[in-house]
């Protein structure tokens, strides 16, 4: 069984100010566990989509964010998790399960403020039982929506610019984000001594690109496994919180988007974030 282990014993140049998080396999009622893929089990509904609110109190106003998948057979547990970044942040994570079922529905209703551009990810997962074998089932869908909230322009969101000022609101937006997380990347790299050029490097809505494809020189099925994993770690180890050392646990709300890194030849990956406290975090699956 591959384990997730505190890289801070397998890497003895980690600085002491870096968090490295374990992420154990041990069996938890809520969870996400993956299992070999069912050939027969497949969603045949997985949507994820963010929504402007038609109104707007006190300058702030709500998004509206809805997750809904549909698997074409009951499934001994389904679950569904979906996480939601402004800006480059982790904004919100929406999570249930549910047993006996092929549907999961979740909406929340979030409060923002200012221009910002949103970004979610949601990852869809079923377990089944028959007799002693256990398989899963998996899918991701994503959305992201701009919002203009400023005093200059009436309240307003797009996805694809149909104006010249939403094409400018939308290269602004993006720019702030990109070069935040540009920033941010280079400091984690730094502060853990990795090479970029080692790695296949991707935030984490960019993985919903590997729902259609697998990753470079992997089968289809290999890549799924790598994504199952990838997510059973993610949520155990970062969405429930991250626990440091000394067992407290830090809210990942307000971390920067996770960074995968999956080495060239496929021996390791690496998930990189930084706390809103600013502490750096490691995430390491040996592959």
């Amino acid at each position: 069984m591959k384990r997730w282990m505190i890289a801070a014993i397998a890497l003895a140049f980690f600085l002491a100010s870096a968090l490295v998080s374990r992420w154990e396999h041990n069996r938890a009622a809520e969870t996400i566990k993956f299992f070999p893929l069912d050939r027969e089990a497949a969603f045949i509904e997985a949507e994820t989509t963010l929504a402007l609110e038609v109104y707007s109190e006190r300058g702030r106003y709500a998004l509206r964010w809805s997750v809904a998948s549909v698997l074409n057979r009951r499934a001994y547990l389904r679950q569904d998790v979906s996480l939601l970044f402004a800006d480059g942040r982790l904004a919100d994570v929406l999570s249930k399960w549910k047993t006996n079922t092929d549907v999961i529905e979740m909406e929340k209703t979030v409060t923002m403020q200012d221009s910002r551009f949103f970004q979610t990810v949601s990852f869809h997962h079923g377990e089944l039982h028959k007799g002693e074998d256990i398989t899963s089932s998996q899918t991701m869908s994503s959305d992201y929506l701009y919002v203009i909230d400023s005093p200059y322009h009436p309240l307003a969101s797009f996805r694809r610019p149909r104006t010249d000022d939403e094409r400018e609101w939308q290269r602004v937006l993006n720019k702030a984000t990109n070069e935040f997380l540009r920033h941010k990347a280079d400091e984690l790299l730094t502060h853990f001594s990795l090479s970029k050029e080692d790695y296949y490097a991707l935030y984490l809505p960019e993985l919903v690109a590997y729902t259609e494809q697998p990753l470079p020189g992997l089968s289809t099925a290999t890549t799924q496994a790598i994504i199952g994993r990838l997510w059973e770690g993610l949520y155990k180890s970062y969405i429930l919180g991250i626990k440091k050392e000394d067992d407290s646990i830090l809210s990942p709300i307000g971390s920067t988007m996770p960074l995968i890194l999956i080495r060239k030849d496929y021996s390791r990956l690496f998930v990189l974030t930084e706390t809103e406290t600013g502490e750096k975090v490691m995430l390491v699956q040996l592959l």
